[in-house]
């Protein structure tokens, strides 16, 4: 079983209420990197740093050419991972798919019991590139003026899952290695070089019932972890993705903030200026720091996407997109994140063609590609 992560997960909550399984979570509580504030691991931290046991670095590839400056904006659409192969498609704000690139899908995962792990698509997003790993656990590029090619490897296996997040300047990357048992998950964390493998930092590593996914990188000093459980059998409403973010220092992996709680569920696609998360009656507007900065009411649950600037909020009440500032309605399209300021991207399927909406003028372009939303470019938080 895959439960795709931020912000594939968003599609998920509606896919998956069939299973009982929502792709938003944010009860409980586990011990994860630096509980405390900045500045020293709290005293009661249970990093074990064990290189002996510590997944290996990344087989060196040669280095490849300089990423080309990207100087529009793109969504990224990815196709079903129920499949043998899947599709990484490059989407403009006029609807057109500027590059695509198909590869092999890894394999599914168990946690040795009736248990099924969680794990994120096999994707990541520079500011110039989408980075995306095949069944081998070979980590490729793509951008949009089609240049291609592999940049690394990570490790995986039956029960092993390797999920990453490349830094906005295509410096470093950030991996998250899960072995999965029937108790949860060994959950070690690295840094390196994307090329070479090069400055290889073993930060974190952990046992138990919740995992860390990495969500991206904000800015290049700071990494976003998602806390998600490691294991499902479903169970119903929130119970199966991200519950909160911690932002870390990718160097130590002590934590400097927390965003999103259990009062306040993660509700949409994360963006450099944060995530929205919801009560039952009210919307709130998070920054990378964790603090608010405006809510506003709702009607009950709802996907709520914040634009990049931060100026505007896609809701998704009910098959509609509503921009929520200025009343906007893009009627039948269900944005599952933004492409720019101004342009919503929403999935699809065969059935369902995605779309790009113009929030400005209501007008929308068909995509001739299929998938979820995995992000966009410039692709930094």
């Amino acid at each position: 079983m895959r439960i795709v992560a931020l912000p594939l997960w968003m599609t998920t909550r509606l896919r998956a209420s069939a299973l009982g399984v929502l792709a938003l979570a944010l009860a409980g509580a586990c011990s994860l990197p630096g509980s405390g504030s900045s500045g020293s691991p709290p005293a009661s931290s249970s990093r074990t740093l064990t290189p002996s046991a510590s997944p290996t670095p990344s087989a060196s590839l040669p280095p490849g050419p300089s990423p080309a400056p990207v100087t529009a904006a793109y969504g990224v659409l990815v196709s079903a991972l129920s499949s043998p192969n899947y599709t990484v498609s490059l989407v403009g704000t006029d609807g057109r798919v500027v590059a695509s690139a198909q590869t092999t899908t890894p394999g599914s995962v168990t946690c040795a019991n009736a248990s099924a792990a969680l794990v994120p698509p096999p994707v990541s997003m520079s500011n110039t590139r989408v980075y995306y790993m095949d069944a081998q656990g070979v980590v490729r590029y793509l951008a949009p003026n089609g240049d291609a090619g592999r940049a690394t490897t990570v490790s995986i296996g039956p029960a092993r899952r390797a999920m990453f997040a490349v830094s906005p300047d295509d410096q470093r990357i950030a991996v998250i290695v899960d072995d999965f048992d029937a108790t949860g998950a060994l959950t070690s964390l690295y840094v390196e070089d994307l090329n070479g493998g090069g400055h290889h930092k073993q930060l974190y590593t952990q046992t138990g019932a919740f995992t860390l996914w990495p969500t991206g990188w904000h800015g290049t000093d700071n990494l976003v972890l998602a806390k998600v459980p490691a294991c499902t059998q479903g169970g119903g409403p929130f119970c199966c993705g991200p519950q909160e973010f911690h932002v870390v220092d990718p160097a130590s992996a002590i934590r400097r903030y927390t965003v999103g709680d259990p009062t306040c569920k993660l509700a949409g696609a994360p963006t450099p200026a944060g995530v929205v998360c919801e009560t039952d009656v009210q919307a709130s507007v998070l920054t990378w720091t964790g603090t608010t900065t405006r809510s506003f009411s709702i009607q009950g649950p709802t996907f709520a996407h914040l634009s990049p600037n931060g100026g505007l909020v896609a809701i998704v009440p009910s098959g509609d997109t509503i921009i929520q500032e200025t009343s906007r309605t893009l009627a039948g399209m269900q944005a599952c994140g933004w492409i720019d300021d101004t342009h919503v991207l929403s999935e699809g399927d065969a059935q369902h063609q995605p779309r790009v909406g113009d929030v400005t003028n209501g007008n929308a372009s068909a995509v001739a590609a299929q998938g979820d939303c995995a992000g966009r470019l410039p692709g930094g938080l």
